[in-house]
């Protein structure tokens, strides 16, 4: 009876019944053992506890499965969840359900149309138009006001309008160059005169400016070299480039940059502020970098495998660059310390608060994103007023606030908790971006000690939109000679539109061996 009773102790003490399926010692069996006594007994609770100690590991270990798949699918809906109000995708990654209307952007006191003191571009009357039609009246038109007859009138004369269009049919102007030849009357040898620059190839050849226009089409209005070659040719007919030629165009245009290339360099290098950022591109079916560097009157792109260090380092320009780096954040750009100072884009800081203010429902978010967007309209006004710096009594002001909030996303994303796992564990959306805004405050906030900085990156992202369209239009490169050639001559484009001069003129220039150098004032 004791022995039964003993047994019936254990098996409740273990917290099994006897059927249940992870049963591993049925109560007859702990029955059977008690009753040998001795070593028997002994063994018996060792057993039990290794089975013990076993399940508790198995549970330890489901435990950290639980919370390593909790975290997993936290991930995976914060990623859900993510669209280009909230984060830093692209809009043409939105699916069909499209995030709320709710721009970032602040509604101007402006009206819509023409502003006030806008110059307009209305068509004037010209003096001596290039084609003159006359329209009379017809015998059968009488007087408007009481139908009798005006074909015995005396005509007073013409109202005039004017239609300004183009020819149906623009036509390709051939030249013809005679080089004249003389032979000496001491050796007998023929001297020829030196032929321009247009006309250096044997034979027929294409004009600096049809060539300019072509590579206008395919570089700045970013058309295939196909539909380039149809769009010349419904507008000047036969015979126009075809794709070899335009091929061959734009090598040459890439070539005759070369020294242009060099000097937006140079302007950039001594720049005070610099914006600097990069994004993806298709080279022969491989995924590539291109990295923009940038001011409002300098662009310079380049082609690099690499995104980080090694690329920009191989560039050359952020390794040379003195004055204050405006970017996104990205590891690499905070190597460089030769810079005067750095600058985080706030527009990704704006996205990521919304993101953590709305889908963690975290309130500190949403009043960071107030008084950064408070802080951009005070500089904003000083500047306006023609000032260079805000008051101490203000910025003082702005940095405490900046700091109270800073405490309060701390106490709402503390840090996670240790696995037993290698490595750091991994941080929250809202943790990584509290850590990024209280480590790098300074760059963060530059824009307010410093108005020569703008609020956000948008410079280098609107110098790159236009890489990410030309992909979307024409597919990708499929050699890094042409991305190279395509990048070069972009650049070029970009920087003869911030500098108000005319593309189709510059580009003609390049082919006329005279290209545009743009000033060096960054």
């Amino acid at each position: 009876m004791v022995a039964e009773s003993a047994a019936t102790w254990i098996v409740e003490w273990w917290g099994t019944t006897y059927d249940a399926p992870h049963t591993m010692m049925p109560r007859e069996t702990i029955l059977a053992v008690y009753e040998q006594g001795g070593d028997a007994v002994v063994e018996l609770v060792e057993r039990l506890f290794a089975q013990l100690a076993d399940q508790q590991e198995q549970l330890r270990s489901q435990q950290e499965t639980i919370a390593s798949l909790a975290v997993r699918v936290n991930e995976l809906e914060d990623r859900l969840a993510q669209n280009s109000r909230n984060s830093s995708k692209p809009p043409s990654s939105d699916t069909t359900t499209k995030p709320k209307p709710k721009s970032l952007r602040q509604r101007s006191a402006k009206k819509p149309g023409g502003q006030e003191g806008h110059p307009g571009r209305a068509l004037s009357l010209v003096e001596n138009p290039d084609r003159v039609v006359l329209h009379g009246l017809r015998e059968e038109e009488g007087c408007e006001g009481c139908g009798r007859s005006l074909a015995e009138a005396v005509a007073l004369g013409y109202e005039r309008r004017q239609v300004v269009d183009v020819p149906p049919l623009l036509s390709l102007e051939v030249s013809e160059h005679r080089a004249q030849r003389k032979r000496c009357p001491g050796c007998g040898r023929i001297t020829t005169a030196p032929f321009p620059e247009e006309a250096s190839a044997r034979g027929v050849g294409y004009g600096p400016r049809i060539e300019a226009l072509s590579v206008y089409l395919m570089s700045y209005q970013l058309l295939p070299y196909e539909r380039a070659s149809e769009l010349l040719s419904d507008l000047f007919g036969e015979p126009v480039p075809g794709a070899g030629t335009l091929h061959s165009a734009l090598r040459r245009c890439f070539e005759g940059l070369g020294e242009t290339k060099e000097a937006i360099e140079e302007g950039l290098i001594g720049a005070k502020v610099g914006h600097f950022d990069e994004t993806g591109l298709r080279v022969g079916g491989k995924g590539m970098w291109v990295h923009v560097a940038s001011t409002s009157k300098l662009t310079h792109y380049a082609i690099h495998e690499k995104r980080g260090f090694e690329a920009t380092k191989e560039i050359g320009i952020l390794p040379s660059f003195g004055g204050i780096a405006v970017h996104d954040g990205l590891s690499s750009y905070w190597q460089y310390e030769r810079c005067a100072g750095h600058a985080l884009c706030n527009a990704h800081h704006l996205r990521e608060l919304t993101f953590v203010e709305e889908e963690h429902d975290q309130e500190w978010a949403g009043r960071m994103k107030g008084l950064l967007s408070e802080i951009e309209e005070a500089v904003r006004e000083e500047a306006a007023r023609g000032g260079t710096h805000l008051t101490p009594e203000k910025v003082g002001c702005f940095e405490a606030r900046y700091q109270e909030l800073i405490e309060a996303g701390l106490k709402a994303n503390p840090p996670p908790e240790r696995t037993g796992k290698r490595g750091r564990p991994k941080q929250t959306k809202g943790k990584n971006l509290v850590d990024r805004l209280d480590k790098h405050r300074e760059a963060v906030l530059r824009f307010m000690h410093d108005l020569r900085v703008p609020f956000d990156n948008n410079q280098a992202e609107r110098d790159l939109r236009m890489v990410k369209v030309r992909q979307k239009i024409s597919g990708c490169f499929r050699t890094i000679e042409g991305a190279a050639a395509f990048l070069r001559i972009r650049g070029y484009i970009s920087t003869v539109r911030k500098q108000g001069k005319n593309v189709l003129a510059a580009l003609e220039g390049v082919f006329r061996g005279n290209p545009f150098v743009p000033t060096l004032q960054g």
